[in-house]
């Protein structure tokens, strides 16, 4: 499973893209942010992913949960998304 790094100055846009193509190819992806601003960052890119998603009849579910990371010899607590694709939801006719 691929895994994505968000940072505060990361764009959503582009994120939301990598997620969906990521989706669309791998079926899930993991996404880890470090800190509120990155959090808010990769948040926005998951609604956006899913924009990105609909023509292709996919939607997304997630999971967040806080994890430990080793960043620079020094441990860090981490929200991690585990994103999977599941089929898009019939709209009503």
């Amino acid at each position: 499973m691929e895994t994505l790094r968000v940072s505060g100055t990361s764009r959503p846009n582009a994120i939301a893209g990598a997620i969906a193509a990521l989706l669309r190819t791998q079926g899930e992806v993991e996404i880890q942010s470090i800190g509120p601003t990155a959090v808010n960052q990769a948040v926005k890119a998951l609604a956006i992913a899913r924009g990105y998603l609909t023509g292709d009849q996919l939607d997304l579910y997630t999971q967040p949960e806080f994890v430990k990371l080793d960043v620079q010899a020094e441990e860090r607590t981490a929200v991690r998304f585990l994103v999977k694709a599941i089929p898009a939801p019939k709209s009503p006719s």
